[in-house]
């Protein structure tokens, strides 16, 4: 799956990177595009391209993550993920393994006959052409973007793209609605924690069980006989959750999704006991369409993810990596950020500003 991961970053950055621009903010000295970050093979990845990549994976999640999470970028950088290993550093590592796949994938173009057409290329010189056009002189200091770097990037990205598709094409995309199956049901919980005085959450008494229990089983009791079953929590005061499932789930409990499973479609359970509270459940169907059709489809990445996994191993096992530390710590995500807002224009495109 680790694969997958930066395959998909690099997607990501694929579609934006023709329509957005970016701003720098922050000090550094004006990075070496031409010094030598690291060696895949015979082929060099040239701190430019290891920048701009990380630059523009550092924008992603300063965009998004640290408004969610309340931090300033340069807070969340610094914070430990692990001992010794900051978010800084995982994300770097992660731009880096992500650029090595690339160039590993580059070199086995010939195996799977891939080759950029003239069409795909007049495509990735205007995107460059037109990425670098948006953006001040500082920000393409400070992230390295040129035409030669955006090209450079958005080539290996296609390549990427057109390998993963000839070493997965012959996966097989036939699933059966047994192998995919997915039921759905409706269920109303009655949990045994409460809220202790202090504002923390604590375990009922065996008694306060009892009683939540007792209300379970009175909701059961009634919900057999109701024709629908949200409704009938409703009117009852409750809150019916709508859910699909397999007899391999496990949330939000074992033993629930083992009783519900066994019921036939439009039956509705007893009181279902776990550890950690009671459920009240009924089948709403024993096929649902849309979730089989996409647990169908997940089945189908899966089987990809592991053909791509199984062939990219060995290449990268055989393939010589070697990193320069000293060039790669002059990316600093803490003192060099970037950023990202909307603008009103003609493309409503999404550019960066400091």
């Amino acid at each position: 799956m680790r694969n997958m991961k930066y395959r998909a970053a690099a997607a990501l950055l694929a579609v934006s990177v023709a329509a957005a621009g970016l701003t720098g903010c922050g000090v550094g000295s004006k990075l070496d595009k031409n010094a030598v970050v690291a060696t895949v093979g015979e082929e060099k990845i040239n701190l430019g391209v290891a920048n701009f990549y990380a630059r523009y994976q550092q924008v992603q999640v300063e965009s998004s993550y640290a408004q969610m999470l309340g931090m300033a970028g340069e807070d969340l950088w610094a914070q430990e993920l692990t001992e010794g290993e900051t978010y800084e550093d995982t994300i770097k590592d992660g731009v880096l393994k992500g650029l090595e796949q690339m160039y590993i994938l580059k070199s086995h173009m010939a195996d799977y006959s891939v080759e950029i057409t003239e069409e795909e290329q007049a495509k990735i010189d205007k995107a460059a052409f037109e990425f670098v056009d948006k953006n001040n002189l500082e920000a393409k200091e400070m992230t390295t973007a040129d035409e030669k770097v955006v090209g450079e990037l958005l080539t290996l990205l296609t390549i990427q793209k057109k390998m993963t598709d000839a070493m997965t094409a012959d996966v097989s995309t036939e699933v059966s609605d047994e192998e995919a199956a997915q039921k759905k049901m409706q269920y109303v919980s009655f949990s045994y924690s409460k809220t202790a005085e202090d504002g923390s959450s604590a375990t009922m008494t065996e008694e306060e069980k009892a009683a939540v229990k007792a209300s379970a089983q009175a909701f059961a009791d009634g919900a057999g006989a109701a024709e629908d079953f949200a409704a009938y929590a409703t009117e009852q005061g409750y809150e019916a959750t709508d859910k699909t499932f397999d007899a391999e789930d496990t949330s939000p409990s074992t033993e629930m999704i083992a009783a519900v499973n066994a019921l036939s479609e439009g039956q509705t359970s007893g009181v279902i006991e776990s550890e950690n509270g009671c459920y009240v459940a009924k089948l709403v169907s024993a096929l649902d369409r849309e979730a089989t059709d996409a647990e169908k489809q997940s089945i189908i990445n899966q089987r990809k993810n592991d053909r791509f996994t199984e062939i990219y191993e060995g290449w990268e096992k055989a393939a010589k990596v070697e990193v320069d530390e000293k060039v790669w710590e002059k990316v600093d995500f803490v003192s060099q950020g970037v950023t990202m807002k909307e603008v009103e224009e003609e493309s409503a495109d999404n550019t960066t500003e400091k």
